[in-house]
Parts: C-alpha cells; sequence; structure tokens
C-alpha cells in the first residue's frame, strides 16, 4: 500500500511540476501549423471556389447547416467577398506565426479560429487529413507548444540571460516574471495584443455573432490570458502564480494525453473497420486505388506497384496488422520505435503514390507526439548546427573555422521530469 502512494504522489508531482514532452508538442505544433500552410497556399488560386463565394457550397445552405449543428466559423458573419479574404489571410499569418512559435498562446487559438472558419464552411472539401487537423488545432490551445523551437522560447532565453534557443520549463508567453526572468525588459507586445483582441472580441459579441458555448470559450481564453499576465506581473512568486502554473501544466499534460489517445483512436479504428471489410480480409483492398485515375499522380508507378500480386497482398495485411497493433505497443519502446518507422514511412508512401501530401501530413505530424525525446534533441542539434553553419558561410569573416557559435551550441539536457515523464 505504501509502495502504491508512493507512485501516485511522484505522478502527481510529475504532472503538476513540470509541461511534459516539451519537445513532442513544438514537433506537434510545427507539423500541423506547417501541414495547414502549405494547404491553404497550394489552394490559393482555388480558395474561392474550395471554401469562399464562388463555391458549389453556398453561403446560404452552410448557414442552414451552421444553424443546425452550432459549429463555429468566422465566414458565416458575412457573406461579402472581402470579408473572407481577410479571413484566409488571418488562416495564412497565424499558420506563418504559429511554425515561428510567436506568441504561441495567441497564435494557438487564431489558428483554430482559421482551421474552423475554413473547414466548417464547407464540410464536404476535406478528407482525413483535414479532420485531424481540426481535433489537433483544438487541442494545441491548450499546450505550452512553445517551450522549445520557437521564436517565445528564445526570447525568454535570452531574458534569463542565456543565448540558446532551447527552454525547458519556461514560460515564454507574456514574460514570465518568476526567478531570473523578473529583471527582463517588460513586455509590450503581449499587453497590446491581448487588448485588441479583446476589443475584437467585444465587438463580435456585440454585432451578436458570438453566442452559447463558443461565445464562453473565447472571452474564457482572453481572461485566462489576461489573468496569467497580470499575476506574473505583480505577485510573480505569490501563491496564486503558483497555483495558475500547476492549472496551466495540467491543462497541457492533459492535452498531451489527449492528442495520444486521438492518434491511437485514428489507427485503432481505422485498423478495425479494415478488418471488416471483404477486401481487406482477401489482401487485395490495396489494389483498387491504385488503378484509380484520382489517386494515380503517377500512373507508371501505380501501373507498376499494382502488378505485383505479392506485395499488394503483403502492404494490405500489414497495414491492417499495424495499425491494430500500434497503440498496444506504447508498453514497450522498442517495438513502438519500429512500428512507428514503419508508418511514418507508410505515409510517405501514401503521399507520393495516392497523391495524398497533405493527409499523409497531417499524421505524420500526429505521429511525432511518439517521437523519442533523445531522436527530436539530436535533430534539433542537427538543424541548429546546420544553420549555425550557413550563416557562418554568409558571413564575411564573421566566424573562426572550428568554432562554435552561439546557434551551434547543442541544447541543453532536459529536466529530469521531461525525461522520466515521456516516453521515449
Amino acid at each position: 500500500m505504501n509502495r502504491f502512494g508512493s507512485l501516485l504522489g511522484r505522478g502527481i508531482e510529475q504532472v503538476t511540476a513540470s509541461a511534459l514532452g516539451p519537445y513532442q508538442t513544438a514537433v506537434v505544433r510545427i507539423g500541423f501549423a506547417a501541414t495547414w500552410l502549405l494547404f491553404l497556399l497550394r489552394e490559393f488560386p482555388h480558395r474561392r471556389e474550395l471554401y469562399g463565394p464562388d463555391g458549389p457550397w453556398s453561403w446560404d445552405m452552410a448557414q442552414q447547416l451552421i444553424a443546425e449543428n452550432d459549429a463555429f466559423t468566422a465566414l458565416m458573419w458575412s457573406d461579402a467577398h472581402l470579408w473572407f479574404e481577410i479571413v484566409y489571410a488571418v488562416a495564412v499569418l497565424s499558420s506563418v506565426l504559429l511554425l515561428l512559435g510567436w506568441r504561441t498562446r495567441t497564435m494557438s487559438v487564431i489558428f483554430m479560429i482559421g482551421v474552423l472558419s475554413l473547414q466548417n464552411r464547407s464540410i464536404f472539401m476535406g478528407d482525413g487529413g483535414d479532420n485531424v487537423i481540426h481535433l489537433m488545432a483544438t487541442y494545441l490551445v491548450f499546450t505550452r507548444c512553445g517551450q522549445v523551437w520557437s521564436l517565445d522560447a528564445r526570447r525568454a532565453a535570452r531574458a534569463r540571460g542565456t543565448d540558446t534557443d532551447s527552454t525547458d520549463g519556461a514560460d515564454p508567453e507574456m514574460a514570465d516574471r518568476s526567478g531570473v526572468e523578473k529583471t527582463a525588459d517588460p513586455d509590450r507586445v503581449g499587453p497590446v495584443l491581448w487588448w485588441v483582441l479583446g476589443l475584437a472580441l467585444s465587438l463580435v459579441t456585440f454585432m451578436g455573432e458570438l453566442s452559447g458555448g463558443w461565445l464562453l470559450i473565447f472571452w474564457g481564453l482572453w481572461f485566462a490570458h489576461g489573468l496569467w499576465w497580470a499575476v506574473g506581473r505583480r505577485a510573480p512568486d505569490g501563491e496564486a502564480r503558483k497555483l495558475l502554473d500547476v492549472i496551466v501544466k495540467l491543462a497541457h499534460n492533459a492535452a498531451l494525453l489527449v492528442i495520444m489517445v486521438e492518434a491511437c483512436l485514428i489507427y485503432a479504428t481505422a485498423g478495425w473497420y479494415k478488418i471488416q471489410g471483404s477486401r481487406w480480409q482477401d489482401g487485395t483492398a490495396v489494389y483498387y486505388p491504385l488503378r484509380l485515375d484520382y489517386f494515380s499522380p503517377w500512373p507508371a508507378l501505380s501501373d507498376l506497384l499494382a502488378s505485383h500480386g505479392l506485395m499488394v497482398m503483403l502492404v494490405t495485411y500489414g497495414t491492417v496488422v499495424v495499425q491494430v497493433a500500434f497503440p498496444f505497443t506504447l508498453f514497450n519502446r522498442r517495438v513502438k520505435n519500429v512500428l512507428l518507422t514503419v508508418m511514418i514511412f507508410e505515409h510517405a508512401v501514401i503521399a507520393v503514390v495516392l497523391g495524398l501530401p497533405f493527409f499523409s501530413l497531417a499524421m505524420i505530424a500526429a505521429d511525432a507526439v511518439f517521437l523519442p525525446t533523445s531522436f527530436l534533441r539530436r535533430v534539433g542539434g542537427g538543424v541548429a548546427r546546420a544553420r549555425g553553419a550557413l550563416v557562418a558561410r554568409f558571413r564575411r569573416g564573421g566566424a573562426v573555422p572550428g568554432q562554435r557559435t552561439a546557434d551551434e551550441e547543442p541544447a541543453p539536457e532536459p529536466t529530469e521530469h521531461a525525461r522520466v515523464g515521456f516516453p521515449s
């Protein structure tokens, strides 16, 4: 009994004292922001047909559907062409800023607004990848996804007097006032951004465009951001700040758990539904999409793969096995990493062979939450060194050969909570 109580106490301390998986949430943030951004840019010439006034799903039809399901979309606030262009531009801009990790708390909310606004405007224009982005955009709002690999992390590091791109446990948004960060210059951009968004939210509320649950959600997020900044500004070491910090970490860890469970549910349900299909049972399911022109961007490659019956059967059965088995492999690190590599490779093949790049990117971004911390740190270090070498090459005499620049310094070791608390 004492042993169980000790384990329970350590578990509670772990989820309340640290925001787990900083590298995993960062790569999920980058992955989904990049996927949505690339999709918006690719479809920019066709944006009005997909989500705008020129689409087959008219504004009146969308308004009737929204009235029934109460889904959120800012595009229902006006049918003007200019309003659509503004919403689309905001969706693009928020994707860029979230990708870079600038004001990640605020940008995650605006990113969610952009995703929901466009997708709920024309619900028949997406695929499985859009559904994943739809869900993950909502979950990211509750995570501290800018702890590492972000402009927020760099700003927080400089506020503490260090020179590194990685911060473990620091809260960069709106200038965390705890510890050594109390000497940092006051943050002016955060409060201004908060007030501007508050005025915009007040205007939308006054016009009656928000009501019910969505009204409470957006005002609650706005109030929570302001409360966090105000308490950190006036009492950075007080009990109120410590309580808020515990709540924020609990919300982050809960959202991270939901993301992991969601990814497992996607694979588990897909695998079990496949088992019930006769084409998956006889090993021929993969053959049919390879013969469809819509899923054959490279006809010669599709014909080559479809002509090998043994390969088609192995891929068909292998897909089912991997999807059904993956949730159960999370209890074994080595097996999990092997199946994770197989699934990422499979999605890369789907992107090329079947012409579904954004679906594959979305699934790879979801899979990234299970990547080992050590692997992500090595990748981050390699990217930092490559960037440092590239910058040094363009600096005329600015770097000494063989000497590491600040950008090339390896990231610090993860905290004990990050190392022990997240599967690797």
